[in-house]
């Protein structure tokens, strides 16, 4: 079977009026859903940052949330919609940049580009989910009852919003451990056997990873490393399936 790229070969002006077109689809994709979503922007951000407002519940009277700057009332649900406008379309980006170097691919890069990529977008969309249902709760607990006695509670809508988008995406960000390992054994800069040498190193490296992003408890470390390990197992698992695929006479013709 051929292992020469499926699309013919374009000039590069060919690729630059694509890149172009896809570009576009991209913005307009994103606009629309970002004007969709910025009329819910308010119910949006309070759904967000239900955790917090449940454990501000829990506190004496007086903790709730405030706006210290003079536009962020405006400016905090804008950015919400048009990041979580983003959020939504990935699955639209990443199909149009695979439509895009799909025809450059080789048969056998083909038929691992499509699963890697559906399934990290869902690995993402579960890293996600989990730092907001079961990662924010325990964090804004821990923070909320770490104030001084007397200390009342008023977080800002803005640094509310901000600790949440980068709580989500460093869980979104972690959970794509298996596809990374995955990459690395499939390409040859590692091997199965390697990675399960520096395993001990890569257990700390996953704590020392939680303690930098959750709250400086054992716990709370523990909630985001001990993922990171079983994920880094699951896949060191797949990568024991790899087979190499074998060098054609046309691939070798190629890199000469």
């Amino acid at each position: 079977m051929s292992q020469q790229p499926t699309g013919p070969e374009q000039p590069l002006i060919s690729h630059l009026l694509e890149l172009r077109d896809r570009l576009l689809r991209i913005v307009v994709v994103v606009l629309v859903l970002f004007v969709g979503l910025y009329i819910y922007s308010d119910q949006l951000y309070i759904f967000i940052s239900q955790p917090l407002q449940d454990i501000l519940a829990k506190l004496p009277e007086g903790s709730h949330m405030i706006a210290t700057g003079v536009a962020s009332p405006f400016l905090v649900p804008f950015k919400l919609a048009m990041v979580a406008a983003v959020f939504l379309a990935i699955p639209f980006i990443l199909h149009q940049a695979w439509a895009f170097i799909a025809p450059g691919l080789y048969k056998h890069e083909k038929r691992f580009a499509i699963p890697l990529l559906t399934s990290s977008v869902l690995l993402f969309y579960c890293g996600v989910t989990f730092a907001y249902f079961v990662v924010l709760p325990m964090v804004f607990g821990f923070f909320a009852l770490a104030a001084p006695a007397g200390v009342a509670v008023m977080p800002d809508i803005t640094n509310i919003l901000d600790f949440i988008l980068k709580l989500f995406f460093a869980f979104g960000v972690a959970f794509e451990i298996p596809i990374a390992t995955f990459l690395l054994i499939l390409t040859g800069i590692t091997s199965v056997a390697s990675l399960s040498e520096k395993r001990p190193y890569i257990i700390v490296g996953c704590f020392v990873v939680g303690m930098l992003v959750t709250p400086p408890d054992v716990f709370s470390q523990s909630i985001l490393a001990i993922p990171m390990c079983l994920l880094f197992e699951l896949g060191l698992l797949a990568g024991r399936f790899i087979k190499k695929p074998e060098t054609t006479a046309e691939d070798a013709e190629d890199q000469a």
